[in-house]
């Protein structure tokens, strides 16, 4: 997911175009304002932490752009293609490396397993917004 930050920054298809140039295939894509629900819904492991507060007033300030990619071993892949959380861990030419400066504004979500991904994936994705479609590049990806 891309967070409010990257629309403000308007630096959104640069970040669709890393994961397009790695090979990754998406199969979902929308723009929408998360509700303070679904907010807590999606942050709920993180709901008695100190951050929760600045974590849902971040991601419910301004419109996000929800993504669902495909490849092989695409969760781990996609989270190191977006780097550590803190910026200052995060490596040179990471998406959170070149593009993030303060942890509380981080500008992109992304699952940190198979099984958050699926529950994710249904809270920002119905079946029919998804697409698998014949992907006549993969075989050279």
């Amino acid at each position: 997911m891309l967070k409010p930050g990257v629309l403000n920054r308007r630096i959104a298809g640069e970040i669709i175009r890393r994961f397009e140039c790695k090979g990754l295939k998406l199969v979902g894509l929308k723009m929408l304002r998360v509700s303070p629900e679904l907010a807590a819904s999606h942050y709920a492991e993180h709901k008695e932490k100190p951050f929760y507060a600045d974590l849902v007033a971040y991601i419910t300030s301004g419109p996000v752009i929800a993504m669902v990619w495909q490849g092989d071993d695409c969760v781990t892949l996609v989270r190191k293609m977006i780097g550590a959380t803190k910026p200052q861990d995060a490596l040179p030419g990471t998406i959170r490396g070149d593009f993030c400066l303060h942890t509380q504004h981080n500008i992109i979500h992304a699952s940190d397993c198979e099984e958050n991904a699926e529950r994710e994936i249904h809270l920002f994705f119905d079946g029919q917004e998804l697409f698998d479609w014949e992907d006549a590049v993969s075989p050279w990806c």
